[in-house]
C-alpha cells in the first residue's frame, strides 16, 4: 500500500489539553476517575446488518477526530495523523442520516468469551489468548465521513453485547465508565485506553476488540507525520515481582498492567492513538529493567541489548493497537 506524502509542519497544530488537579487530561469529554477509569460521552449509532436486515443500534464513544471541527463536536483530542488513514481499508464508511445518528458500515459481535491463561512459569507467550470481541465484516473503530474526516469512534455496546472494558453505563446521562492501563510515554506515567488491536492475541491481552482492519492502517514501521501510526515497545521478558516491574510477561503472572512504552504524547505532532507496536526482548545475559521512554528502547537495540522475541534485529512487529492517551499523571 502506498504511504500518504509526508505533510508540512503546519502539520503540528496539536491537540489542547486541561488540567484535572495535577493531572494533564488529553480528551475534552473525559472524565478520568479515581478508580482507574474514565468516563465518556455515550453515542447511539446505527449499523448495517450483515444479513442485510434493518439496521442495528449501536453505541459507541469518540476519543479523535482528525480535524478541529469533529474534535470539537465530540469533545475528541484532534489527531490530525489519523487523516492518512482515510484512504486505507483501515477506516470503515459512515454517515450521519436524516436521523441526527452516525450510520457505521459494521460492527462488533461482543459475544465471544475471552480466554487468557499465562504460563505459569514466564507468563509470555500465553499458553491461550482469545479474544473477547470481534469485529465483523468490514468493522473497524476509525470511521470515515463523507468529507474526509476520520474519526476514531470504537463501538462498545450493541444487541450482540458489550466491550469487556465497560464497567458501567448510564444511559439516562448518556456516559460510559471504562477501564484504563497504566503505561509510559516520554517518561511520563500516563493512562490510555485500550479498544482495539488488529492482532487476535494482542486483542485478548488488552481486554479490546479484535479488528484485523485497523492492520490496514498506514504503514509499518511508520513513525512520522506520514503515518497513521506511532511506535510503542511492549516488553515479552521485562523485570518482575517487584516495584520496577514491568512488560507483558509480569503482566500475565498477574502483577499488573505491561507498562507499555508509548513514543509520543497527545500534545506531539507525531501522536497517533493507533499504536504500532514493537514487540521487545531482553537480550541473553543483559539484565532486565524497567525502561519508561521509547527512545531508550531503540538506544538499547542499537546497542543489541533489545531484540524481538524471536532473536531477530528488533523492529515493528506489524500490528496495531489502538489506544487512546486519555490523562498523564502528575
Amino acid at each position: 500500500m502506498k504511504s500518504a506524502p509526508l505533510l508540512p509542519l503546519s502539520f503540528l497544530l496539536l491537540t489542547s489539553a486541561t488540567r484535572a488537579g495535577g493531572d494533564r487530561v488529553f480528551i475534552p469529554s473525559a472524565r478520568v476517575n479515581s478508580d482507574h477509569t474514565v468516563t465518556l460521552p455515550l453515542r447511539e449509532g446505527r449499523a448495517a446488518s450483515p444479513a442485510g436486515g434493518p439496521e442495528r443500534v449501536v453505541w459507541y464513544i469518540v476519543t479523535d477526530a482528525s480535524t478541529g471541527d469533529a474534535a470539537e463536536r465530540f469533545g475528541a483530542a484532534r489527531v490530525q495523523k489519523l487523516a492518512n488513514a482515510r484512504r486505507s481499508l483501515a477506516a470503515q464508511e459512515a454517515h450521519f442520516g436524516s436521523d441526527g445518528l452516525l450510520h457505521f458500515a459494521a460492527t462488533v459481535d461482543f459475544a465471544p468469551e475471552r480466554v487468557v491463561v499465562g504460563d505459569p512459569l514466564t507468563g509470555f507467550p500465553p499458553l491461550a489468548a482469545e479474544p473477547g470481541a470481534v469485529g465483523e465484516p468490514g468493522y473497524s473503530p476509525l470511521a470515515r465521513l463523507p468529507d474526509g474526516t476520520v474519526l476514531n469512534a470504537a463501538h462498545v455496546k450493541n444487541d450482540s453485547g458489550q466491550a469487556d472494558k465497560v464497567v458501567a453505563f448510564d444511559l439516562a446521562k448518556g456516559t460510559v465508565r471504562l477501564e484504563l492501563t497504566d503505561g509510559f510515554a516520554r517518561k511520563e506515567r500516563v493512562r490510555y485506553l485500550s479498544t482495539d488491536a488488529s492482532d487476535p492475541v494482542a486483542a485478548a491481552l488488552e481486554n479490546a476488540t479484535y479488528a484485523p482492519l485497523l492492520g490496514e492502517a498506514p504503514f509499518a514501521g511508520g513513525d512520522g507525520t506520514n503515518s497513521a501510526r506511532a511506535s510503542l515497545a511492549a516488553f515479552t521478558n521485562g523485570p518482575t515481582g517487584s516495584d520496577k516491574r514491568q512488560g507483558l510477561n509480569s503482566a500475565l503472572l498477574g502483577e499488573g498492567d505491561p507498562l507499555n512504552v508509548l513514543a509520543w504524547t497527545p500534545n506531539q505532532g507525531r501522536y497517533s492513538p493507533l499504536w504500532d507496536v514493537h514487540l521487545s526482548t531482553w537480550s541473553e545475559g543483559v539484565r532486565a529493567r524497567r525502561v519508561t521512554e521509547f527512545a531508550e528502547v531503540e538506544d538499547q537495540a542499537e546497542d543489541e541489548r533489545v531484540e524481538a522475541p524471536d532473536g531477530s534485529t528488533w523492529r515493528a512487529t506489524g500490528f496495531i493497537v489502538d489506544c487512546p492517551i486519555v490523562v498523564e499523571l502528575d
